[in-house]
């Protein structure tokens, strides 16, 4: 249904185009090509074919995996119960905050290809941009070894009589092959997966519920026995000392643990966005409810754990067992409950499938912050070469040939929670740029802007720059020297200001250190994105309807 084009909303939009295009023209008088503008005409960009609900369960279903299945066991026994909903609850505020703040950015300008790199160089500097650029495409390409370590330890719960490197091969062969479908095909693959572990921690949730009333094999209540039993909190003592200090320590390691379960799920959203149909209007949706999702799968998914498992359960901590190390699979165990580990288990699996994003790369080349031949896409709008050099890094997964699984995947999530803590870092930067500059230009046609910003952004800054410094803080504990642990603790910090200043010196040297707020260039590419929005029809929307946006 076609709206009239002297409608209200239709003459709101046309005068909107006309202010739109005349700041355009005062803001580049002559034709020149800004960073993140379109490439030459002859090379084939990517797809816009993912829609709204591809985008939403995409950037919660990619960071919905081994963090949450099975690192949230391991957070259980470094802080107990209450110290690992703490530190959940915690980090959820904060999440949502960078979601309020990629959302309002990305939702303004949602340029095809784009990533946070494009707004750090388009909103603060280009020297910016390529740091954060070449920063997420190396932690977000090991993140697919990661998540293949954790792949093949769930497998190992099986005791297949096969090699773990053929499991790592295979795994390999389904994550890569995903991204080699049009977007439209990927976008639907991942949907389901995606969908398949969040209704799987729906029905876990219930389980749980079941439990804690009785409703187990064995009849028996747990209600909150294990917070009583072993008690609320766990102590890291050193050198025999424990009591407060000791309590403290434990919540420092639970919560620098326990961000891999959340790592650069804002930044999934905005990737997703230059590829999603009517951005402007979906990544608004997207943002508002991502603060519901937070809260039932990520609080009240440990909320569960805390009440079905032991803090002191030694099968947490085992790297023998495989998947066993996963609070859920415990718990069934415990409970008696045959076969349903087994179904936890292949829900597990298919989390690793969803963890791949080809398309960093491809950002990169787009802004010319990386060699050219990665911006090139088939006809399909898949961006092959820069998803071959992203898959070599696949490779490290076969770490685990030499060494054991669960040391691997340690130092995965090391690397993963250092380069998500940078970005944290960054994008609260650039969203104060991004704010400051919208005022002074008198910006009022945004589509989205939280009432918690910018006060979050202070927040962000601080807590997230704080838990970088301690992530590692156990090996400056007298006897904890790792010189592995220290390594993949602190070496993203070095490297992330070692690609800055190699920017800036070798090609950033006449730019300002910050693009002032006057003179950031807010106009470019929005004319035409507002053209190509698809004009809202209104009507009677089921309730059911506005409620699935809740979960999905």
């Amino acid at each position: 249904m076609n709206r009239s084009s002297s409608s209200p909303s239709a003459m709101r939009e046309k005068a909107n185009l006309i202010d739109i295009e005349a700041r355009y023209e005062k803001a580049h008088p002559t034709n020149s090509n800004p960073i993140g503008e379109t490439l030459d005409a002859g090379i084939t960009h990517t797809e816009r074919g993912l829609k709204a609900r591809h985008a939403q369960m995409i950037a919660i279903g990619g960071t919905i995996g081994t963090g949450l299945f099975v690192g949230s066991g391991q957070a259980l026994s470094l802080g107990g119960p209450l110290l690992l909903l703490l530190s959940y609850t915690i980090i959820s505020c904060l999440v949502y905050g960078i979601v309020t703040a990629t959302t309002e950015m990305s939702s303004y300008l949602p340029i095809q290809g784009a990533n946070m790199s494009y707004y750090g160089s388009r909103f603060f500097s280009r020297s910016l941009g390529f740091a954060m650029g070449w920063m997420y495409w190396y932690v977000f390409s090991i993140t697919v070894p990661a998540e293949v370590t954790a792949t093949s330890l769930v497998i190992g719960y099986w005791n297949p009589p096969v090699h773990v490197a053929v499991w790592i091969t295979l795994t390999i062969i389904v994550v890569v092959g995903l991204n080699c479908f049009p977007v439209k095909v990927y976008g639907e693959a991942e949907f389901w997966f995606a969908s398949l572990k969040v209704f799987g921690i729906i029905g876990l949730l219930l389980m749980a519920l079941v439990l804690v009333c009785g409703g187990g094999p064995s009849g028996h209540a747990l209600g909150f026995h294990y917070w009583h039993h072993p008690g609320p909190m766990k102590e890291f003592p050193v050198d025999g000392v424990g009591g407060g200090i000791g309590r403290l320590r434990a919540f420092v390691a639970t919560m620098t643990f326990s961000i891999f379960a959340f790592a650069f799920a804002p930044e999934l959203l905005v990737v997703t966005g230059g590829e999603m149909e009517n951005p402007r209007r979906n990544l608004p949706i997207a943002g508002r409810t991502y603060f519901y999702r937070l809260i039932l799968f990520y609080v009240l998914g440990v909320f569960a754990i805390d009440l079905i498992v032991s803090s002191n359960n030694e099968n947490l901590l085992s790297g023998k067992s495989g998947a066993g190390s996963s609070p859920w699979a415990v718990a069934i165990r415990e409970a008696g409950i045959k076969g349903l580990d087994s179904v936890v288990n292949a829900i597990i699996v298919t989390s690793a499938w969803s963890a791949a994003n080809s398309r960093t790369l491809y950002s990169l080349a787009l802004v010319g912050n990386a060699p050219r031949i990665f911006a090139r896409c088939n006809r399909y709008g898949v961006p092959y070469y820069a998803l071959a050099a992203s898959a070599s890094l696949s490779l490290l997964a076969y770490l685990n040939v030499a060494s054991a699984g669960v040391t691997v995947f340690n130092w995965f999530v090391n690397l993963i929670n250092t380069g998500g803590f940078q970005s944290w870092i960054c994008v609260s930067v650039i969203y104060l740029r991004f704010r400051k500059a919208t005022d002074i230009q008198h910006i009022t046609d945004l589509p989205f802007r939280s009432k918690f910003q910018p006060y979050v952004s202070y927040i962000c800054i601080f807590m997230f720059t704080v838990l970088m410094l301690l992530s590692g803080f156990k090996v400056f504990l007298p006897g904890g020297w790792n010189s592995s642990t220290f390594l993949t603790s602190y070496i993203g910090i070095p490297i992330f200001f070692g690609f800055y200043v190699v920017h800036k010196v070798m090609v950033g040297r006449a730019d300002k250190w910050c693009v002032s707020a006057e003179e950031m260039d807010l106009v470019t590419g929005l004319k035409e994105l507002m053209e190509e929005e698809e004009p809202v029809v209104h009507g009677g929307e089921k309730w059911w309807k506005k409620w699935r946006t809740v979960v999905t």
